[in-house]
């Protein structure tokens, strides 16, 4: 499990505009995670991304040490070398169990700026669906994310049971809501995305007049015409605006998608003569602070939903004893089914030995002291002597496996080195059939 490892940066390491530098847009993730995945030099790879988040999940061959992988995501995800020290500085790793521990409290929302996320499931699913499409989902990585969403799908109901579904969305909606009570009126909702299509539907419930903004016009339509409201193309939106109190915009764009004369425009059209709210949920900002600034438009971005999200997550933490635990319990039955997979061929080469090891005994009784014995006698004996091997294989079998959960395999390598050498060969070579690798040395992230 130590060539497990991720690289990632998220809302409690950097601010949103350096976590975007690090975003691969979801169009172009089909032809970029393959290069990302190459440029490691790795063929397990599960590339996620999130509104406060990226993650780089993979499995290594050889000796290479896991650290040494994060110089070359930074230049394989911000598009150059990293100066001297900055990506240690901007980038974070975790290995082996550290890695595993990572990846459950992410895909379980216990690690988002809002404890208990609801949404993040599902993006990490959607990317464990893409590296599988893409080839990159190997057996160790399958393994690890299998866990992950199964401890994911255990935590939800102890999240849900306390604070309801929870998401950064439902703190943009809250804004929203706000709003719309003291100024009545309608709300845009730009890009079709999982927040602005929770948004959208709250909203509709609420009676909300919603308008759903699209760049390509026939998603906003089918979003519209399923929570009841209308629909706009991007261009269209921003020449002529709807009257709007409030604009959600959440979209994987690279550059604003709303100018400085896009705000001037819609504060303009707002009947309460107040500029609407804002809430930019993109990642990297679809609307440049400085713009909104500019335009005197109220802007609530990642980073101010992120840090409210985060005000109470002590608290929340402690409340979630339980859904730690489920954590902590799931990561001790990988650690030990992942053991077992590696001691399991040892145990078995030894048992074998023992066995060989008796009938050689046998046969050379038979050749001297037991010679007369029929070959009916003489097969008796040999059961019984396979028997006895057996079980005097299992006394040290109790203890190896032991050794194993709470050392590592490699311990039980260690612990055979001054036995016989042949003996020693024969269970490092079965530790090698279960690509193991574990004698070799690692680098372990401070």
């Amino acid at each position: 499990m130590h060539r497990i490892g991720v690289v990632g940066i998220s809302w409690r390491h950097r601010r949103s505009d350096v976590l975007g530098a690090f975003t691969i847009p979801r169009e172009q993730r089909a032809e970029r995670v393959p290069l990302l995945a190459a440029a490691l030099g790795v063929r397990e790879l599960v590339y996620v991304a999130t509104c406060n988040r990226v993650e780089v999940a993979f499995a290594i061959d050889g000796a290479t040490p896991i650290a040494a992988c994060r110089r070359k995501a930074f230049a394989a995800l911000a598009g150059r070398e990293p100066h001297p020290g900055e990506a240690e500085q901007t980038l974070r790793v975790w290995q082996g169990e550290g890695a595993a521990e990572h990846l459950f409290l992410m895909t379980a929302g216990l690690d988002s700026a809002r404890v208990g996320e609801s949404e993040v499931t599902g993006q990490v699913r959607e990317a464990v669906e893409q590296s599988r499409a893409l080839g990159l989902l190997g057996p160790r990585l399958d393994t690890v994310f299998t866990e992950a969403l199964k401890v994911a799908k255990r935590v939800r109901p102890v999240t849900e049971g306390r604070i309801g579904r929870v998401s950064l969305a439902q703190i943009a909606l809250r804004h929203v809501q706000e709003r719309i009570e003291r100024t009545p009126g309608s709300v845009a909702l730009i890009g079709v995305s999982p927040m602005t299509e929770q948004c959208a539907r709250a909203l509709a419930a609420a009676g909300t007049r919603v308008v759903i903004v699209n760049r390509t016009p026939e998603r906003a339509r089918i979003l519209a015409a399923d929570v009841g409201g209308e629909s706009r193309a991007l261009d269209e939106f921003r020449s002529a605006p709807d009257d709007v109190e409030a604009v959600v915009v959440a979209t994987g764009a690279r550059e604003p998608v709303l100018s400085r004369g896009d705000l001037e425009r819609l504060a303009a059209r707002a009947s309460s003569g107040e500029a609407p709210l804002v809430v930019d949920l993109g990642v990297p900002a679809n609307v440049a602070p400085e713009d909104a600034v500019a335009a005197d438009v109220p802007r609530l971005g990642m980073d101010d939903i992120s840090d409210e999200a985060a005000v109470d997550r002590g608290r929340i933490l402690l409340e979630f004893a339980d859904a730690r635990a489920i954590v902590d319990e799931a990561l001790t039955d990988l650690r030990r089914h992942a053991e077992e997979r590696l001691i399991g061929p040892m145990i078995a080469q030894m048992r074998l030995r023992y066995q060989r090891t008796a009938l050689e005994g046998v046969e050379r009784l038979f050749e001297r002291d037991l010679a007369g014995l029929g070959e009916q006698e003489r097969d008796s004996i040999r059961r019984w002597a396979e028997t006895l091997a057996r079980r005097f294989a299992h006394v040290p079998s109790v203890g190896l496996r032991d050794l194993a959960f709470q050392a590592g395999p490699a311990a039980v390598e260690a612990f055979f080195q001054n036995s016989e050498p042949e003996l020693a060969r024969e269970l490092h070579q079965a530790m090698l059939s279960a690509g193991s690798a574990f004698f070799e040395p690692v680098e372990d992230e401070a």
